[in-house]
């Protein structure tokens, strides 16, 4: 269960992709009866839920956080997925719903998991040809790798007993989607900031930069979204655009469909929802231009899609500025591709370019570009590190503690010193010989592929208004270097 094919990324992450998952949630503790169903074997009923969005301090201790090169990475770290059985599954065998369904890892790499007791059914090891039953539940630990993100400090606007505003770095997802978790405003609020129970007003595209709110109070959550759903919050961004924008206010209506929310990709659409964006142009240095957006509607990517339209997508759209969208790169609408050749050519430009990770795509996109191949036969370790920390846990630390326990009983672990310096604590590292990122070493992004140049500037509501500064390159001066 580390991942299937589809993944509704409006989901928590505990829900592992495309599964329905049930969350983080203890599973049931209750011992079961001397009772047992026709199959002969007995299934605990479910537990309810727990309401509720809060992350806490047991979800912030999985793993830390580390710096390198300009980028904010997190070591890898052991995650439990889980979810209940669901109907489609029922009267079919483990084996067959992981080879069916399931895309992230070969058939043998689950096979060697449940021998590893890796994989679980109602907290017992699982065999993959248990037949299952309704309310059946699962859980699969895997290694967890995220991407890094910039290391770019996160300014907080204002903190009161109401709300939390931030000025959002450019390449972090708001809220724990996809393969990122730690690496998340959420994560980092309250991992570094103390700043737990946060409600989530609105979100930014995770490569966008700029003002983002969050409510500290349900009534205050309640209150403000109340606005956001009538249009009483004014939203001014600013953006950075390919070509000589025209001159006076641009305003564009045309209606946004989403193609894809696996990958998140939208386009104009007579069928798509109705929206309205207007545009000004600030500035222009000769090959690209400075312009402010104000959305009166809230559609997905809607000003990325509506300035694409307009023949002047971002200068650094990872999206909507591609090759693959055509010659004219979907100005007026013009794409000579279906939406199924449109995601494929998306994700083969950036296979090309090795940028998957600029593409909120869920797991298994990013392990075709694994060879696939005898986990036997692959390395069993991890290939030299980039620097003296990378890849280690703190000995110290209670994160580190945990791993090496799991790792005691599990032969498929290999727990090693490292050569740190020797004026600290000799830190461990933890290495999973079943997990195949361990076995990757993936190429760093620059600090140039982390920044779309998007920037939300000012919000403002009936009570309530928050402004950033505007970011080097809206500059009228400004040019890439």
């Amino acid at each position: 269960m580390s991942g299937a094919a589809g993944g509704d990324k409006r989901k928590e992450i505990e829900e592992e992709p495309g599964l329905g998952l049930q969350g983080n949630g203890q599973p049931p503790t209750k011992k079961p009866r001397n009772k047992k169903g026709k199959s002969g074997r007995y299934v605990p009923p479910p537990r309810k839920k727990n309401p509720g969005i809060s992350f806490s301090h047991q979800h912030f201790r999985e793993t830390q956080y580390y710096f390198e090169n300009g980028l904010r990475k997190v070591f890898p770290y052991y995650f439990d997925f889980q979810t209940y059985c669901k109907g489609r599954w029922v009267g079919k065998t483990l084996r067959e719903v992981f080879s069916s369904e399931f895309r992230v890892e070969p058939m043998e790499y689950y096979t060697q998991a449940a021998e590893a007791g890796r994989i679980r059914l109602n907290e017992e090891p699982a065999d993959l040809n248990t037949v299952l039953k309704n309310n059946d539940f699962m859980r699969n630990t895997v290694h967890r790798h995220e991407p890094p993100v910039t290391a770019q400090p996160m300014e907080i606007l204002t903190q009161n007993q109401e709300v939390v505003v931030v000025d959002k770095p450019a390449s972090i997802p708001v809220h724990p989607c996809g393969r990122f978790r730690h690496n998340t405003i959420i994560f980092i609020l309250g991992k570094e900031h103390g700043l737990t129970e946060l409600h989530t007003i609105h979100r930014l595209d995770r490569l966008a930069s700029g003002v983002l709110m969050f409510a500290r109070t349900l009534e205050m959550s309640k209150k403000m979204d109340q606005q956001v759903r009538e249009r009483q919050v004014q939203k001014e961004y600013v953006c950075r655009v390919q070509g000589e924008f025209p001159d006076g206010e641009i305003t564009c209506e045309e209606p946004i469909l989403i193609i894809s929310y696996k990958v998140g990709v939208c386009r104009v659409d007579p069928s798509g929802k109705p929206c309205r964006t207007l545009f000004q142009k600030l500035s222009y240095n000769g090959t690209s231009s400075v312009v402010r957006c104000f959305p009166y509607t809230g559609r997905t990517h809607q000003i990325r899609v509506h300035l694409q339209y307009l023949g002047h997508p971002i200068v650094n759209d990872p999206v909507y500025n591609t090759e693959a969208w055509g010659p004219q790169r979907g100005k007026e609408g013009k794409v000579d591709k279906s939406n199924d050749e449109l995601l494929k050519a998306l994700v083969d430009v950036h296979r090309f370019k090795e940028s998957l990770d600029l593409l909120d795509l869920p797991e298994e996109e990013h392990h075709c570009t694994m060879e696939r191949g005898s986990i036997e036969n692959t390395e069993r370790s991890i290939l030299p590190l980039n620097s003296q920390t990378e890849g280690t846990i703190d000995v110290k630390s209670e994160v580190a503690e945990e791993q090496v326990e799991k790792a005691a009983d599990d032969k498929s672990v290999e727990v090693t010193k490292s050569t740190a310096s020797e004026l600290e604590e000799k830190p461990i590292v933890v290495k999973d010989t079943l997990c195949g990122e361990c076995k990757l070493v993936r190429k760093d992004p620059s600090a140039k592929d982390l920044v779309m140049y998007l920037h939300a500037l000012h919000y403002k509501g009936l009570d309530w208004e928050y402004s950033s500064m505007l970011p080097k390159w809206a500059a009228a001066n400004w040019r890439e270097d």
